[in-house]
């Protein structure tokens, strides 16, 4: 007997900040923490992570998008899951702003992406690869 496939290779760009921009993220180790939440809450929506990082402010997230799950699904899992967290652990006034963009990614441009997110606590640079400039809190409302 033949099982039917469905298979699904769709890579994810997403980007939210923390609500009104706060530096909620300044810690080092916050920020290590946080990342490390997104990567694992990432695999076990079967949203394979490839680089999670960002600043004090926002955060960037590059994954598989799995096949089973839609792009606000997983935005909103995310941040859910992570902002509930860390409000259990005492940060008691965290949260994500509402809004969030998600840009998709060719094979092709994997790998700038990755090196994108990964320099973004050194790089002050105003624009997400494939020059969509990051203009504000408004810009993912």
């Amino acid at each position: 007997m033949i099982m039917p496939q469905s298979l699904a290779l769709v890579l994810v760009h997403v980007v939210f900040s923390t609500k009104g921009r706060e530096p909620f993220l300044k810690s080092p180790e916050l920020r290590s923490s946080m990342h490390a939440y997104l990567t694992g809450t990432s695999k076990n929506l079967q949203c394979e992570p490839l680089q999670v990082g960002g600043t004090e402010d926002h955060i960037h997230i590059l994954s598989g998008l799995s096949r089973i799950i839609s792009i606000a699904e997983l935005v909103k899992n995310l941040k859910t899951s992570s902002s509930r967290n860390f409000r259990n652990k005492g940060q008691s006034t965290f949260a994500w702003q509402t809004g969030y963009g998600a840009f998709s990614v060719s094979q092709s441009s994997k790998a700038n992406v990755i090196a994108y997110i990964a320099n973004q606590e050194t790089s002050s640079q105003g624009h997400i690869p494939g020059g969509v400039p990051i203009v504000s809190d408004e810009t993912w409302h």
